[in-house]
């Protein structure tokens, strides 16, 4: 008796604040193009997220898998797999215009069959604006006109019992990117976006689509405490400060007086508590709430895993109920990374 089973993947790539460096900043400040809202925790209308200009683009990873005697002996992509590319709305005063965005041809491995019976689809979709983006590049040619590629490499592995996986290997270095599992639930994040290293490198044999991927740092989701603590800090009357930290340099010290709370925008950083690594966060952590609430002494330290932008806000930013809901879901200190 031969079993089908299906299972969906997708990645949402959209561009939040302060994820843009350079010249090019002021194009979003002043209005001329945008930053996206965060796309949702789960995702149930793509389409409509797609009209409401709510991401860049999508890759959308359809899988099915065929099992006889519980191993699975063929497999393959469905036909709703592909990319979906966004737009881009510029403005001048009140007037807009809105570019589709041009996709590139799908990417796809043969089904890859693992030895712990699963087996594993690869796809990569993305493409580049519409819209020109001249700049001097640190290559040939030295000057680009077309704006660089974006792109995502996502994986779904699927298992006899019914189970699926998806994963980020690989994936373009700007912009952030989301992903979902078949239940349309976010499950992973890329957990650094490098606009520069994107802008000067993203283009001709620097993509899949000419030699290389670019690896892809995932990270597990943060709880759904810190994304509605993130909106209030990110929202609030007092504009947070941000600050920028070169990998391995320290955020705080175990022990030392603090006051203040901490959003990671970008990058990863490392929890650690007499020298021992307890854990590793990515974008969208909310840290420093135990100091606030447990006598103004920090409980950890926190060294950037990479480089990191992180808001810096006044500990009553937010009412002391909500950060001991937030520290009790954190608790990183009795458990070992």
């Amino acid at each position: 008796m031969t079993t089908r089973i299906e299972a969906t993947a997708t990645t949402l790539s959209w561009i939040p604040s302060e994820a843009v460096t350079g010249l090019t900043k002021a194009a979003f400040e002043t209005g001329f193009t945008h930053y996206d809202p965060p796309p949702p925790d789960v995702v149930d209308d793509l389409d409509g997220l797609r009209a409401a200009d709510r991401f860049r683009y999508a890759n959308v990873l359809a899988g099915w898998a065929e099992v006889e005697d519980g191993r699975i002996v063929r497999a393959g992509y469905d036909d709703t797999s592909g990319v979906l590319m966004g737009s881009t709305t510029v403005r001048v005063g009140r007037l807009g215009a809105t570019f589709a965005a041009v996709a590139l041809p799908v990417l796809r491995h043969e089904p890859e069959f693992r030895p712990d019976g699963g087996v594993r689809l690869t796809q990569t979709c993305g493409g580049r604006t519409a819209l020109p983006a001249p700049r001097a590049v640190p290559h040939p040619p030295f000057v680009k006109l077309q704006s660089p590629l974006v792109w995502t490499t996502l994986s779904l592995t699927l298992y006899p019992d019914g189970r699926s996986e998806p994963g980020l290997p690989g994936a373009s270095a700007f912009p952030r990117h989301w992903v979902y599992d078949d239940a349309g639930a976010l499950v992973l994040k890329s957990g650094l976006t490098d606009y520069s290293a994107w802008a000067a490198h993203s283009f001709g044999a620097r993509t899949p689509w000419g030699d290389e991927d670019s690896p892809a740092l995932a990270v597990e989701v943060e709880s759904a405490t810190e994304r509605t603590l993130s909106r209030l800090l990110m929202s609030g009357g007092q504009k947070p400060r941000i600050r920028t930290l070169a990998a391995e340099e320290m955020l705080t010290l175990q022990g030392e007086p603090g006051d203040e709370l901490y959003l990671l925008l970008d990058g990863v950083l490392r929890v650690e508590v007499g020298g021992r690594r307890l854990a590793e966060v990515g974008p969208g952590a909310v840290l420093g709430e135990r100091a606030v609430l447990e006598g103004g002494r920090r409980t950890s330290t926190l060294i950037a895993a990479t480089p990191i932008r992180v808001a810096v806000c006044p500990g009553a930013a937010i009412d002391r109920e909500r950060l001991a809901e937030l520290a009790g879901s954190h608790r990183r200190e009795d458990v070992p990374a």
